[in-house]
């Protein structure tokens, strides 16, 4: 389960007395996500969820957090929005955590892909870019090269002890994205992690996009990359061009991309594949024993981005070539 920090029933009651949300009915662990505590929390006036922010989430970043949430809303993006108490704050302590209760957002995440799922989120995905353009708070993106090298750093030592010669794999593959990474791209604020576990759907329909907690200032494209990797595979490791065409075309419809953004998806997807295999290899290498939560394979990954590797334009991903891909 991911709660890393347990609350007791008396700091739970005066932490909701700052609200006005009245008396709290239950309030109940989740055990999807792997970065914070979060909880369903359930008051008088309905459901909400409650997050404590662990460790690895930088407290001087949650202004960012937040605000683009409030933002987001406002520009009618469905999400979670920050509950302010009766001081009109959202953040505050609790069990010696940075906390906030968000609203509660109806719907599931789709455990079975298909290529609807797929068109659906490519609108919202579009949706999201341009609703950002005037969001005028900015945050880095610390897992873009600069990270990517640290992490490389860190893993290559023991990398071999997870996969035969994946140092290697990892140096090489860190120095082409080095000599190849695109410049001058759209850029903005991107949401960074949109995995199937963090957008919902009713029925048919998408209900909403939720864990904000990576999100950063990168190329728009790249956001695209990280979904055509997240989404776009099969269990057994293929490529399925007909969800990625749907995804592709339907965020068109809403934000046409440039001839630049389409050549350069191939490394930006190269890019991504690079990232969450390196953030997933470190946790694997540096998990405790005990832990709570089960740290994600990151040779799912691997096998992405060997993929990728294999490809030369658009064309090798069975959709339309948007510009020269040289290696």
């Amino acid at each position: 389960m991911a709660v890393y920090t347990e609350v007791t029933d008396d700091e739970l009651n005066a932490f909701i007395a700052q609200y006005d949300l009245g008396a709290v009915l239950s309030c109940k662990g989740i055990a999807e996500g792997v970065e914070n505590s979060n909880f369903l929390l359930v008051t008088e006036r309905g459901p909400y969820i409650l997050t404590l922010y662990e460790k690895r989430t930088r407290r001087e970043d949650l202004p960012f957090f937040l605000g683009l949430m409030e933002h987001l809303a406002d520009k009618g993006i469905a999400c979670p929005l920050p509950v302010q108490g009766t001081d009109g704050q959202a953040l505050r302590e609790l069990s010696g955590r940075p906390a906030v209760i968000v609203t509660f957002l109806a719907g599931m995440w789709p455990r079975r892909i298909t290529p609807h799922h797929c068109a659906e989120l490519g609108t919202a995905l579009a949706r999201l870019h341009l609703a950002v353009a005037d969001f005028r708070m900015e945050r880095p993106n610390a897992l873009s090269l600069d990270g990517w090298k640290d992490l490389v750093g860190k893993c290559a030592p023991r990398a071999d002890e997870v996969a035969r010669d994946l140092r290697a794999t990892l140096e090489a593959e860190l120095a082409a994205l080095e000599a190849n990474w695109p410049a001058g791209l759209p850029s903005g604020v991107i949401h960074a992690d949109l995995f199937p576990d963090n957008v919902f759907f009713r029925g048919d329909g998408l209900s909403g996009l939720i864990d904000f907690y990576f999100a950063c200032n990168d190329f728009l494209a790249y956001d695209i990359a990280i979904c055509m990797n997240a989404w776009c595979f099969e269990a057994d490791g293929s490529f399925n061009a007909t969800k990625a065409r749907m995804l592709l075309t339907s965020y068109q419809r809403v934000r046409p991309l440039s001839p630049a953004e389409l050549a350069a998806l191939p490394w930006l997807c190269r890019g991504s594949a690079l990232r969450f295999l390196l953030t997933r290899l470190y946790d694997w290498l540096n998990h405790p024993p005990g832990a709570f939560v089960r740290p994600k394979d990151p040779l799912e990954y691997l096998r992405k981005l060997r993929f990728h590797q294999t490809v030369r334009g658009l064309g090798d991903y069975a959709l339309d070539d948007g510009g020269s891909y040289q290696v």
